[in-house]
């Protein structure tokens, strides 16, 4: 096993790159989580609670994904320039992640009242938005941020 996986990260193949991809997507999903529910744990609002998580864990990801995703590509660019594009594409997935965030709390208000809305449907509503911003990420990032 431990061979397999050091043989994935440092694989340049597009499966590869991919795989590592939505490993930072689960690591930075969970850090989205931990810090929005803390933020939920002081009765702040959901909707700006999970603002201030996405972006945490979109600057997490910027880190992991530079240099364990696309460690074999060299960009030959500064990197507030790559921040920038990083920023800029992520932005886009970060409105689909907050659109669908909206949508299932609001189906989950509309099924379950109150008390189920702030229970489980904000982990649901991250890990359901951030699948819907996994694929359209990974292609602009591995196209516009890190020139592969």
């Amino acid at each position: 096993m431990r061979k397999f996986l050091g043989k994935i990260h440092r694989s340049g193949s597009p499966r590869a790159t991919f795989v590592r991809f939505a490993t930072v997507g689960v690591s930075i999903s969970i850090i989205d989580v931990v810090i929005l529910y803390l933020l939920l744990g002081f009765e702040v609002n959901p909707y700006f609670g999970r603002i201030v998580s996405l972006a945490s864990s979109m600057a997490a990801g910027y880190a992991l994904n530079r240099y364990f995703t696309f460690h074999h590509l060299e960009t030959g660019r500064a990197l507030w320039h790559s921040l920038l594009r990083h920023y800029s594409v992520h932005a886009v997935g970060a409105g689909l992640n907050i659109a669908v965030f909206t949508l299932v709390l609001q189906v989950g208000l509309e099924m379950g009242g109150r008390i189920a809305a702030s229970a489980t449907l904000p982990l649901l509503g991250v890990w359901v938005g951030g699948m819907a911003g996994l694929c359209f990420n990974y292609t602009l990032s591995k196209k516009l941020v890190f020139d592969s």
